[in-house]
Formats: structure tokens, sequence, C-alpha cells
């Protein structure tokens, strides 16, 4: 975790009277002239009054200190806030550089929340949602390594759906070639080169994944019980094709009806 950097106070060094930088967390403050070092408390008599405070950053950069975590990183963005609405009691210089401290504080726990998720995803294979997460945080640790490699990892993982989209990308296709043959009497010859141009389009639709491709994929799902039934009794039964589209149609609603209304068996 970068670590917050020294700002300036209003204080004077007791050697040569220079500008002091100082790190609030350790008490200490150091000539940026002469390199003299002075503790803050010896400086400011009333500094035990931001105890309280200065305990709550500690507490949340200690959290932040650890292994990435999103109750951490959570925990620690709490701290920040609590300690910065307290910082709002002084009207000091020391009280609006801890506020600042604070701020700095809260946007870089949010950074690690985010981080933290982005690695939990990352980890369990979800690339495309590491990558969501990663994208907002370009030049954080080893962010811009994660992202390479989690593109390679989305690559490689899309591979695998392509069968899968192959497949479900023939149902609608299927569909609309058959009402092409038997309602629009499209013939045979015509109909394939349809179905192989549809089909093409809705796998690749299936493969970039996305919303477009989550409506398909339950259309086709819906659809694929009363396709298979169709064909099932209009090509291998030869009924007839309306009787046999109402019939492909009717039979699975009705089979979820009865399976809805059946009452639970009581042991």
């Amino acid at each position: 975790m970068p670590e917050i950097t020294s700002t300036p106070v209003s204080l004077k060094c007791k050697v040569c009277g220079g500008d002091l930088r100082n790190d609030y967390l350790s008490g200490a403050c150091v000539c940026a002239h002469c390199g003299n070092k002075w503790s803050l408390s010896d400086l400011v008599p009333d500094y035990g009054k931001y105890s309280h405070v200065l305990e709550k950053i500690n507490q949340a950069k200690d959290l932040l200190a650890g292994k990435a975590q999103v109750t951490s990183a959570e925990q620690a963005k709490l701290l920040y806030k609590s300690a910065s609405i307290e910082c709002a009691k002084y009207t000091d210089v020391i009280g609006s550089d801890l506020a600042k401290v604070c701020q700095e504080g809260i946007a870089n726990a949010e950074k690690n929340r985010h981080y933290a998720m982005g690695v939990t995803h990352f980890e369990k294979k979800n690339y495309k949602r590491a990558l969501s997460e990663f994208e907002k945080l370009r030049g954080y640790k080893d962010v811009d390594e994660l992202i390479e490699q989690a593109k390679v990892g989305a690559i490689a993982e899309r591979k695998k759906t392509i069968p899968l989209a192959i497949i479900v990308g023939m149902v609608i296709p299927a569909i609309l070639s058959i009402l092409l043959k038997e309602k629009a009497g499209f013939p045979v010859p015509a109909v394939i080169p349809v179905f192989i141009v549809l089909t093409a389009a809705i796998s690749y639709a299936v493969y970039l994944q996305g919303t477009l491709a989550t409506v398909i994929i339950v259309l086709s799902v819906v659809s694929a019980v009363p396709l298979i039934l169709f064909m099932i009794l209009a090509y291998g039964f030869h009924m007839n094709t309306g009787a046999a589209a109402v019939t492909s149609v009717v039979a699975p609603i009705a089979v979820i009806i009865l399976l809805a209304l059946k009452p639970e068996r009581k042991d």
C-alpha cells in the first residue's frame, strides 16, 4: 500500500526556524531545512487531543497493510470516515491536515476494495468481472499486469464456450427454418442458407456474451423442448404440422402446471 505522504505544518524548527514536515502517525516532525527531528508533543502541548483520531487512522492503515480483502477495506473506510468527522471539531492546521489524511485514506480504501474484489474474481477465474474491477484501478499496485493476465484468461475461457454457443445458436434458426418451410412454403435448398447464416450470427452473439447473449440463451432454452417435441411428432411420427406445433407448446406447459399443482408429499 502506498504510504501517506507527510504534510507541511505551520510550525517552525527551534534551531534554524525552517518549516517542519511531520508524520502525524508517528508523532514526529523533521525540519525541511536543517534536518533536525522533533517530537510533535514537544512542539504542540495539546497534541494528545488528536490521539483518538490518530488511533483510528492507524487502525485503518493496518487493515489496508495486510492482504487485500473487501471486508478489511470497508472497515478501513469506515474508520477513516469516523476520524474525518472528528477532525471537523478542530479548526487548527493539524486538524485540517489530519482531515486531508483521512480523505486520502478513504480514497485508498475504496481502491483497495475494488482491488480485493478484482483479485477474488481473478482467483475464481471469473476474468470478465475481474477486468471490470481492475479497469478502474490502472496504475495501482500490480493491476496493469493482472489486467493483461485476465485478458488472456478471458479469451481462453471464452473459447471453451464455442460448442455451447453453436448449440444454443441453432435453436432459434431451426424454429424459423421450420416456419419458412411449413408455413411459407420455402423449398429446403432456400431454407438451408438461412439456417446457416442465422446460426452463425446468433452463435457469435452468444460467444461475445453480454445482455443480448443472455436474452438469446433464455429464449433458446425455453424454445428447445417444444422444438425437439415438434420435430419428433412432425417428422418422426408424421403428425400434421399444425397439430404437432400445438401439442409441442401445450404439452410442456401442461406438465409444468401439473407439477406446480401437485401437493407436497408428507412423511
